[in-house]
């Protein structure tokens, strides 16, 4: 999608959840285009007295990415340096201090900030993947330009004012696993932190989580959910 028309304002990015030693990065110049995709599962379960075939079965959403290229500039200032910005990026790829401490390793959540820009008006996400290249600099080494290509996955809100142990089992989402899944990964991908496994485990009621069969599901409670069941040994 083309993005040429808006760029009365920086765009840039801010930290909303979780600490970060910088909360903001404003671009120096906005983003001439960027990508967005989202897919969704669904299953078609077999029978041999289906006809054709058979209705699909809804089997959960993936995580919204967006991915987009950044520009850093410090030309015009005779003392700049891009590289701080560049090693924000990279600081955001990592666990942040608090959660570390509290032995739940989980990244910074990011938003997406242009103007009045609605595209990702609703986007919170993660850092998953940051690549730059240092394409100016001053005589004494010290760099002026960076481009630096970055993608980010979708964290979902959770849901406000709902009781998580009161709410039935069947309504939840669901996850079906597939070649190469393990309750690692899946927790990975829905909490930003491959510990959060034994979340799924203790919620799943799953007693060897090395045998998972590809085609089972399995339900994915929130992250509120899955921190209070670690943190209580059990006990959402």
């Amino acid at each position: 999608m083309s993005l040429v028309g808006l760029n009365l304002k920086k765009a840039g990015l801010k930290v909303v959840s979780n600490d970060a030693k910088t909360s903001h990065l404003t671009f120096a110049y906005n983003p001439s285009e960027l990508s967005t995709e989202k897919s969704a599962k669904w299953n078609r379960p077999t029978t041999t007295s289906a006809k054709s075939t058979t209705k699909p079965q809804f089997g959960g959403s993936e995580p919204q990415s967006v991915s987009m290229e950044i520009f850093f500039d410090a030309y015009e200032d005779v003392f700049g340096d891009v590289s701080g910005d560049v090693k924000t990026l990279f600081e955001w790829l990592k666990p942040t201090a608090s959660s570390l401490s509290k032995g739940l390793p989980c990244p910074p959540i990011l938003a997406f900030e242009w103007g009045s820009s609605k595209i990702l008006a609703d986007f919170k996400g993660y850092l998953k993947h940051v690549s730059a290249k240092y394409t100016m600099f001053r005589a004494n080494g010290t760099p002026i330009r960076a481009t630096a290509s970055i993608s980010l996955e979708e964290v979902p809100d959770e849901p406000a004012g709902q009781n998580p142990t009161s709410g039935s089992l069947n309504s939840r989402r669901s996850h079906v696993l597939r070649d190469g899944d393990s309750l690692q990964s899946v927790a990975y991908r829905e909490y930003g932190s491959a510990a959060m496994w034994r979340s799924l485990a203790l919620f799943n009621g799953i007693d060897d989580p090395l045998r998972l069969e590809p085609g089972s599901s399995i339900l994915i409670p929130s992250s509120g959910e899955a921190t209070r069941l670690l943190e209580g040994g059990g006990n959402a």
